[in-house]
């Protein structure tokens, strides 16, 4: 099967890919990415050079573009990663959100539906009377629900309520997907993540933040009280996650992915800041902590997520696997070797 992956040069999509062409013998993998500033080659230097790996770089917005890689490669399956996703910038450049989220998301769906399913009869035969069942999977984001008092998770039945342009993007873009399903009937999933950490993600995000800061004994901005909390989940657990969606979640179904792993910011960084003074300490013997430093919070900052993953846990088996403070012991190695 030829499965396209969008925006594979970025945090999640660089860490899927390998995790996919090696558990998967019998896939390409073609991965379409535009390389603005958040995609980044160098993370998928170990596929490069695979045979069943192919690069193409476009934005998702260019139908052109998108229905030329669809006929060359004869596209069977999308999983769709491309999108911007720092809330900060969002809330300074909202019309970036708007276009590459909403209207690229729509123009893949767009061109998926017309070519596995409006395609000359040639390609309706080929896909109604053999196994392969093209399925569009979208990642999203548990930004979607809005933010949570004291108590609650998030569950796939809790209305949207985005807070953000990001937000607002990601849960727009999940409409259209929805709409594509029970409208003209695309096999779709959508998947709804909480906070990765992990291996490759932008120094903009808020742990390599905390990393390259300590690093370099500058100050470790934290919004407001630091008591912002979120459901943190290790990328090669979400990567397991999507896996299982994509092959065995039914069809016009959304799964929340997550860990029932909350932790404030302040937590986050004290975390951080632990690891870094046993396996780098300062010569003083002082602690990374003494960098920590409270910055004005930023315009409508969700004080609170938590995801309940138990429909994905119960219907399709998957659970993580990486305990919390293993996964961030080597997310920090990871980055101290690109920093120092």
């Amino acid at each position: 099967m030829n499965i396209l992956i969008t925006g594979g040069a970025g945090f999640i999509g660089s860490n899927f890919i390998p995790y996919f062409l090696n558990k998967y013998k019998n896939y390409n993998i073609i991965n379409l990415d535009k390389l603005t500033y958040a995609g980044d080659l160098n993370n998928l230097t170990e596929v490069e050079s695979h045979p069943r790996y192919f690069f193409e770089q476009g934005d998702i917005c260019d139908r052109d573009k998108v229905e030329w890689i669809f006929k060359h490669y004869d596209i069977q399956g999308i999983i769709h990663f491309a999108a911007e996703s720092h809330v900060d910038n969002s809330i300074k450049q909202p019309d970036i959100f708007i276009k590459t989220n909403i209207n690229g998301t729509f123009t893949l769906l767009d061109v998926a539906y017309k070519y596995w399913m409006k395609a000359p009869f040639q390609y309706q035969d080929k896909y109604n009377t053999t196994d392969i069942k093209p399925r569009f999977h979208h990642i999203s984001t548990d930004e979607v629900y809005g933010s949570l008092g004291k108590s609650g998770k998030f569950t796939e039945e809790t209305p949207y309520a985005p807070n953000s342009p990001y937000s607002a993007s990601k849960a727009s873009s999940d409409m259209l997907v929805r709409s594509y399903h029970h409208t003209y009937g695309l096999d779709t999933i959508i998947t709804n993540c909480s906070n990765n950490y992990g291996a490759k993600q932008h120094d903009e995000k808020f742990i390599p933040t905390i990393i390259k800061k300590a690093l370099a004994h500058e100050p470790i901005p934290i919004y407001g009280d630091g008591k912002n909390v979120r459901d943190w989940l290790y990328v090669q657990d979400h990567c397991s996650g999507i896996d299982i969606a994509y092959h065995k979640g039914k069809s016009g179904e959304s799964y929340n992915i997550g860990t029932d792993n909350e932790q404030d910011n302040l937590s986050i960084v004290d975390k951080v800041c632990t690891i870094l003074d046993i396996i780098h300490p300062i010569n003083d013997k002082k602690s990374y902590k003494q960098f920590i430093t409270h910055v004005q919070d930023r315009p409508g900052h969700d004080k609170r997520y938590a995801i309940d993953a138990t429909k994905i846990k119960i219907e399709l088996g998957w659970s993580a696997s990486t305990p919390f403070y293993k996964g961030l012991e080597e997310t920090v190695k990871w980055y101290m070797e690109k920093y120092l």
